[in-house]
């Protein structure tokens, strides 16, 4: 089988311990939150691994951080999602997510500084 780049990225590899973070809080929200934070959650932290993914296979460098920026972007969008759900009262995990997330923004930002 071949062995893609981006599976060598570290970022990578956060992001998709991050995703499922995701898909395992929002399966807790309230089932009238379905069309709702749970998909824009899900859809989000999808993005930044298929992102990063999609800019590890791209030619060049601008292309690449092109790709990480996008990915970066959908970090802040899961960001405030999860304020939203904090402040309904929807996660007892706030903490830890957001500590994952600061953790993948902060190694994704210095990714995009040596693209």
């Amino acid at each position: 089988m071949m062995e893609l780049k981006h599976k060598n990225l570290d970022c990578w590899k956060m992001s998709i311990d991050f995703v499922t973070s995701i898909y395992k809080v929002t399966s807790q929200l309230p089932s009238n939150e379905i069309y709702g934070l749970t998909s824009q959650l899900r859809r989000a932290a999808v993005s930044v691994s298929s992102n990063l993914a999609e800019g590890a296979s791209r030619p060049t460098a601008v292309d690449r951080k092109h790709f990480f920026i996008i990915a970066r972007s959908s970090l802040v969008e899961i960001d405030t999602q999860l304020e939203i759900c904090k402040r309904l009262n929807y996660l007892s995990e706030y903490s830890t997510l957001s500590e994952q997330l600061n953790h993948l923004f902060a190694a994704l930002s210095k990714l995009i500084e040596k693209t």
